[in-house]
């Protein structure tokens, strides 16, 4: 368990009535991706939140997400 970086991509996502604004963020360790709907900090932290409950390596780490 430790930090990793990451890095995020701004993206446009399809939501239940057209495109939305959103996040895209990557873990720099493996190269697993989440994304979320928004583009402030409650979003990157639900990347990171996702990032670490699905990592496919089983690992518990801690993301750095910033903007």
């Amino acid at each position: 368990m430790g930090y990793v970086s990451t890095t995020t991509d701004y993206v446009d996502l399809d939501g239940d009535y057209g495109t939305v604004e959103g996040v895209e963020v990557t873990c720099t360790k493996c190269g697993h991706s989440e994304e979320s709907f928004g583009t402030d900090e409650p979003s990157l932290k639900r990347c990171a939140y996702l990032l670490r409950e699905n990592c496919p390596r089983g690992e518990s780490n801690y993301y750095d997400v910033n903007p």
